[in-house]
């Protein structure tokens, strides 16, 4: 045993090689992180989704405005966000109609043909009404009627603001990222041991 001065550590070159693949700039660790966030945040998007669609925040949903509920996962860095989809166009959705309360050959209703108007509101249908959960969570003003000719007039009544997806997000967000964090550490630990 002669002393050269040098130490010599086992398996160091298997310990570097570890730390190369749980590397952020390894580009399949980012995709498995990635994968990781994608799926925590359909999940949170899913129970808001569904506290939209129960009844607590509208009583009738016939539309399906819970389907406004989004989530996105960030290119560049690590993270997400679920929100309420602002859309800016229409997503041409089947013609809604609603139920017609008339007995079959009885006589009622408008027989005017619908405007282009009319059909193109009708056509509203899932993530185009995120509006209405907006309505929901802020609120609105209270509305007046204008006057033609002093005929039409009066309160239109105001939508209370119920604030239901700001709290409800933000816990569910910080569940989500102590899943993240949990789930982040088993795959290092099985790349590592």
């Amino acid at each position: 045993m002669a002393n050269s001065g040098t130490i010599e550590i086992t398996g160091l070159d298997e310990r570097l090689k570890q730390m190369g693949q749980i590397s952020t700039k390894n580009p399949v660790m980012r995709q498995r992180i990635n994968e990781v966030i994608r799926q925590t945040l359909k999940q949170v998007r899913s129970r808001l989704s569904s506290e939209a669609q129960s009844g607590l925040q509208m009583k009738s949903d016939p539309r399906n405005a819970y389907k406004a509920v989004r989530s996105a996962v960030y290119r560049r860095i690590f993270g997400g966000q679920v929100n309420i989809l602002q859309s800016r166009k229409a997503h041409g959705m089947r013609l809604y109609e609603p139920p017609r309360t008339l007995r079959p050959g009885q006589r009622g209703g408008n027989r005017v043909k619908r405007g282009q108007r009319t059909t193109d509101l009708m056509s509203y249908q899932g993530t185009d009404r995120g509006f209405i959960l907006r309505f929901l969570n802020s609120g609105t003003v209270d509305r007046e009627a204008g006057t033609r000719g002093g005929l039409l007039s009066g309160n239109r009544g105001a939508i209370e603001p119920r604030n239901w997806f700001g709290p409800r997000s933000q816990s569910e967000m910080e569940a989500a990222a102590a899943n993240i964090d949990k789930m982040i550490d088993d795959i290092i630990m099985g790349i590592m041991f």
